[in-house]
């Protein structure tokens, strides 16, 4: 065990990331993975409109991501040099398992985008969350990658459909450290309604 997960609250108070770079194995099996994902997606969902889609990158995929990554810096990215490259490499290399999550809206239905776009946000907890409950480390990764077009076009499928994150998984290669959480004082507050 990674931490102490006798309790659902006792779980959600003992989440952390990791490094990818960091992470070893063994990762997640496919049926771990697909349990995951399968709670990764019971999140809150107005309009039961499922606006977000999980692509799994299979350990013999990652050279030709390599390779997609190479390519986008090539296209759009004039001032890319070799330190960009090797990045790149480690990038698609990382982790023991890797989910990239889509936000998939559908427009012009009455539920707004915005909130579509949370429900994928909410899914990419999720997805944190379940991998810490089976053992694993999850790290939510975005940077260039998550914004860039050809890398976009090479894993969406509809027209607006955009990364929300890569999501590497494995078990951490040195203890996670706390990191410093702000104190409730600074960002809660009590509701003073207006004056009429």
């Amino acid at each position: 065990m990674l931490n102490d997960r006798s309790t659902p609250l006792a779980l959600l108070e003992t989440r952390r990331s990791a490094k990818a770079r960091d992470m070893v194995g063994p990762g997640p099996t496919a049926e771990q993975l697909e349990r995951m994902v399968a709670i990764a997606a019971r999140t809150p969902d107005h309009g039961k409109l499922a606006p977000w889609r999980f692509v799994v990158v299979g350990d013999d995929q990652r050279e030709e991501l390599a390779a997609l990554l190479h390519r986008a810096l090539d296209q759009n990215q004039a001032e890319a040099g070799p330190p960009h490259h090797a990045k790149a490499d480690q990038f698609a290399r990382q982790g023991e398992a890797l989910i990239v999550l889509l936000s998939a809206p559908v427009r012009g239905h009455k539920v707004p985008v915005d909130e579509q776009e949370m429900s994928a946000g909410a899914v990419g907890m999720n997805l944190l969350h379940a991998a810490h409950a089976l053992g694993f480390v999850g790290s939510w990764l975005t940077g260039w990658a998550a914004y860039d077009p050809t890398v976009r076009a090479a894993f969406a499928q509809g027209a607006g459909e955009r990364i929300i994150g890569f999501f590497f998984f494995g078990r951490p290669g040195q203890p996670l450290q706390e990191r410093p959480r702000p104190g409730l004082d600074s960002i809660v507050r009590r509701w003073s309604p207006p004056e009429a």
